[in-house]
């Protein structure tokens, strides 16, 4: 089985997040909310929470972090009420952006964005005009150096556990899912010991778009560092070929 693994971009961006957990379990704080507020503050009977939860420690977020979080969204005074909003534009060279985000406040959330695809000399689409060259997936990364388990033994444990594709990359190892087994594959892993560098159901590029020129590489990491700044955004998928 082979995928197209892009481990050296992810533990790139776990490094720089690791400067700032706070930041990060905030957004799953977001996530935990909404999840609370729409099926309740049981995960055995709120699927989207079991996942969210199940992705907030994969990022090493503390179990007391996360029971805070769900506690505060199920009581009488929940905090803001998120909604979300996605936005679709373009970088340098016709790179593909997809923004995520979860805010108490749209209008600010959109001019942040346009303003972050604007000072990269990028643009924001219509709704669709990028995403159908992502495929939907759930991906999870472990660091080859982190674990000691035989690669067709924890190929096994995915396929069996529902994984779509398992990927022997040189430094990694990469399973892909449905997005309704990633969280059955994850625990699976989980429970078999195996130590995690990024789990998620994310947007994976079909195709890559490669940069060469200078400016072009400012605008890109322009936008991407603006957008990751914004306490709104939860994710940024793109195709540029880092």
């Amino acid at each position: 089985m082979s995928g197209h693994s892009k481990f050296s971009n992810i533990k790139h961006k776990k490094e720089k997040n690791d400067a700032a957990k706070g930041k990060i379990f905030t957004r799953f704080g977001r996530e935990i909310a909404v999840a609370v507020k729409e099926g309740g503050p049981d995960p055995n009977n709120n699927s989207k929470l079991k996942d969210i939860i199940a992705k907030a420690k994969a990022n090493n977020m503390p179990n007391d972090t996360i029971d805070r979080s769900i506690k505060k969204a199920a009581g009488e005074n929940g905090g803001a009420d998120y909604v979300r909003a996605t936005y679709e534009g373009y970088g340098p060279k016709g790179t593909a952006i997809i923004v995520e985000t979860l805010t108490d406040n749209k209008n600010r959330t959109a001019s942040n964005v346009r303003n972050a695809f604007t000072k990269g000399q990028g643009s924001v689409g219509a709704q669709g005009c990028v995403s159908y060259m992502f495929d939907e997936k759930g991906q999870i990364i472990i660091d080859k150096e982190e674990t000691d388990m035989d690669p067709d033994d924890l190929m096994m444990l995915a396929v069996e556990a529902g994984a779509e594709d398992f990927s022997d990359e040189e430094d990694s190892y990469e399973i892909l899912t449905a997005p309704d087994d990633f969280s059955a594959v994850l625990e699976a892993v989980q429970g078999a010991g195996v130590p995690i560098v990024s789990a998620d159901v994310t947007m994976i590029p079909q195709t890559w778009v490669e940069l060469t020129d200078e400016q072009d590489l400012k605008n890109i990491n322009r936008i991407l560092d603006l957008l990751d700044d914004d306490d709104d955004v939860q994710n940024v998928y793109h195709n540029w070929d880092e």
